[in-house]
């Protein structure tokens, strides 16, 4: 039998209509493509696509259980390895990753097996049709507390939950997920798809406590004095970056952090919110990664007449996924490349200081640029041209050029080491300068992907378990 060239498009509603509207943009496979596309999985002796995993699930049986109709099985083996596939299914990058080492792509050229589709059809499935709560293992008499309730916190807890340890998340804010709920959008992942991971874990005996900042409602000691014997902190990257140009502090100028915060958090997507979030006029967001499409994405939804995605660098060096490129042209966003902002501009009207736009932005000032050298990484250097200065009329501009772990509990931990970045610094199994204090996922690396922070509350938990073992 011939293998399709192509994986089976994803049925996604139509741009003109998801662009006003929060609901998912991709609508997930039917069973019926989801059988056609694992027919296309050749089932590889070496199984390349795991090694690309960040968390190993074992592709190759998974895909096989869906040939055979056993949408049930696939989930099991999916769930063996991660906490979180309708999550992963959604939101992992998996064209970089276990899809990058498909045989059908590195041998035959062709499209690879739509992996990340298929993993949420599983996941999807078994949400929709088994409602039996994993049992709750045997408890082994010892504590652990997870710090955050991102998905380095929620894997790092499942996976000792799973072996029996006694599991406390603590959360800063008063949802469970993290980024998963407050920095991705409604539209790319539903909140009731995170929900639903969260009451997993509470059926296998995690504990979650939310409105505790670690650091300050209790620090790192407080926590082995209330008889924790080892600390997982995995509370992500969420201090914002700025480029420091003038006119940043003026009013309508948001982190992509504080804006998806306030949009998802205080659900400034109903109809007549009471949320302080500027929406509608023209919305400028600076950066070109996947939090700046998740914001102008969010920006057009909640009203804006006009959005621009302003990047220094081409389109061949957008960090962003190529899906969310392509979803954000559709609907209408207008990419502005090779364009680096040198000042945010606001009304100031010296005859009416009551005048109510005092203060607020009303443009931004661009510089045209133009690719030069590489830099240390490989990326060609964006240089300005000279004299290609021009005006952008704007009513709101949004950073989305990264974000640093909070210094918050470093500063009240005693011995914990970070780098020059406010990472903090762990041995290849995830433990800090502290012992029995273990890190990881953004809190270490700075912000990346969802699933290496999994994989990294994978690794974390595998030696949270050998120190408590063996102590």
């Amino acid at each position: 039998m011939a293998i399709v060239r192509t994986k089976h498009e994803m049925p996604t509603q139509a741009p003109e209509i998801r662009a006003h509207n929060f609901q998912e943009v991709a609508l997930g496979y039917t069973a019926e493509i989801a059988l056609e596309e694992a027919k296309r999985c050749l089932n590889c002796k070496n199984r390349p696509c795991v090694s690309g995993c960040p968390v190993n699930i074992q592709i190759p049986d998974f895909i096989n259980k869906i040939k055979q109709n056993d949408f049930e099985g696939a989930y099991q083996i999916i769930s063996g390895d991660s906490a979180l596939p309708a999550v992963c299914g959604r939101v992992c990058p998996q064209e970089t990753q276990c899809e990058s080492k498909c045989t059908l792509l590195v041998n035959a050229k062709m499209e690879p097996v739509g992996i990340g589709r298929l993993e949420r059809f599983v996941a999807d499935w078994h949400r929709e049709n088994n409602n039996e709560p994993a049992p709750r293992p045997e408890s082994n008499g010892h504590k652990v507390a997870i710090v955050g309730s991102g998905p380095s916190g929620l894997t790092c807890a499942g996976d000792l939950a799973r072996k029996g340890y006694d599991v406390t998340i603590y959360e800063a804010l008063h949802t469970a997920g993290g980024v998963l709920v407050y920095g991705i959008p409604e539209f790319r992942l539903p909140k009731a798809i995170v929900a639903k991971e969260v009451e997993g874990l509470k059926a296998m005996g995690v504990k979650v406590e939310t409105n505790v900042v670690i650091g300050k409602t209790l620090t790192i000691d407080e926590l082995y004095d209330m008889g924790f014997e080892a600390i997982f902190i995995g509370s992500g990257a969420g201090l914002p970056n700025f480029m420091g140009i003038p006119g940043e502090s003026l009013n309508g100028v948001y982190s992509a952090n504080e804006f998806l915060t306030r949009s998802n958090l205080m659900k400034a997507y109903l109809d007549n919110p009471e949320t302080p979030i500027m929406k509608g006029g023209k919305v400028a967001v600076v950066g070109g990664g996947n939090v700046a499409m998740d914001a102008a994405r969010t920006a057009l939804r909640l009203g804006a007449e006009k959005v621009y995605i302003v990047y220094r660098r081409s389109m061949e060096e957008l960090p962003a996924r190529r899906e969310e490129v392509e979803h954000a042209e559709e609907e209408g966003i207008e990419f502005k490349l090779l364009n680096n902002p040198v000042e945010i501009l606001g009304y100031n009207n010296p005859d009416d200081r009551r005048d109510p736009k005092n203060g607020f932005v009303k443009g931004m000032r661009v510089i045209r640029m133009e690719l030069g050298e590489p830099d240390e990484k490989g990326r060609r250097r964006p240089v300005p041209i000279q004299g290609s200065e021009y005006e952008l009329d704007l009513d709101c501009v949004i950073m989305a050029i990264g974000t640093s772990p909070n210094p918050l509990i470093k500063s009240t931990t005693k011995g914990l080491e970070v780098n020059r970045r406010g990472g903090i610094v762990v041995d290849e199994g995830g433990l800090t300068s502290r012992e029995g204090v273990y890190a990881g996922g953004d809190a270490v690396t700075g912000a990346a992907t969802v699933i290496s922070a999994m994989g990294a509350g994978k690794v974390a938990a595998k030696s949270i378990d050998e120190y408590l073992s063996n102590k």
